[in-house]
C-alpha cells in the first residue's frame, strides 16, 4: 500500500496545494482520466471545508489528510481539529434536501450542508465519521489501477 500524509496551517492558500498533491497521485495511481478533475473538486471542497471550520472555530491545529492506493480503490481522508465537528456534519448532511434549489441566505453563505452535499455528487464512495482524536474524517475513494513499486520508490525519492 502507497501512503502520503500531508498536514497544513488552515489557511485556504493551502487548499490548492491540497488538490495539487491529491491529482498528481491519482495519475500515479492510474485512476481514470475523467475522474481526476473529480477527485480534484471534491478534494478542494474537503480541504476548504475543514479550513473554515478551523478558522471559525480559532482552531491552530493543522488540517491533515491521508492520500493512499490500496486493494484498486485510492482513498483521500481530510481531517479537521474542530471538536464536535462531526455531529455538526453529520447532522447537516443528513438533513440535507440534495433535490432542493436552496438559495444563498440573506448574508451569502451558502445553506449548511452544500459543502458535503457536493462532495457526495463527485465522489464514488463518501463517509463522513467522528475522528478518534475530535473532528470529523472526510472518507473518500475511488476505483483505480495498480500502483507499481517502482512508482512508489520513485515517489519517494
Amino acid at each position: 500500500m502507497a501512503v502520503v500524509e500531508l498536514s497544513f496551517t488552515p489557511l485556504p492558500a493551502h487548499v490548492r496545494t491540497a488538490r495539487l498533491i491529491a491529482t498528481a497521485i491519482a495519475r500515479r495511481a492510474d485512476v481514470e482520466p475523467d475522474v481526476v478533475d473529480e477527485i480534484r473538486l471534491a478534494v478542494g471542497e474537503a480541504c476548504s471545508r475543514a479550513v473554515q471550520l478551523h478558522q471559525t472555530h480559532g482552531e491552530p491545529r493543522p488540517v491533515r489528510l491521508t492520500l493512499s492506493v490500496d486493494h484498486g480503490r485510492y482513498e483521500v481522508v481530510v481531517i479537521d481539529a474542530v471538536t464536535d465537528s462531526a455531529d455538526a456534519a453529520l447532522s447537516s448532511l443528513d438533513g440535507f434536501d440534495f433535490g432542493s434549489t436552496d438559495q444563498p441566505a440573506a448574508d451569502g453563505s451558502m445553506p449548511p450542508g452544500i459543502g458535503l452535499a457536493v462532495i457526495v455528487g463527485l465522489v464514488d464512495s463518501v463517509e463522513v465519521v467522528a475522528a478518534p482524536s475530535g473532528g470529523t474524517e472526510v472518507r473518500m475513494s475511488w476505483p483505480c489501477g495498480e500502483v507499481a513499486r517502482d512508482t512508489v520508490l520513485a515517489a519517494e525519492a
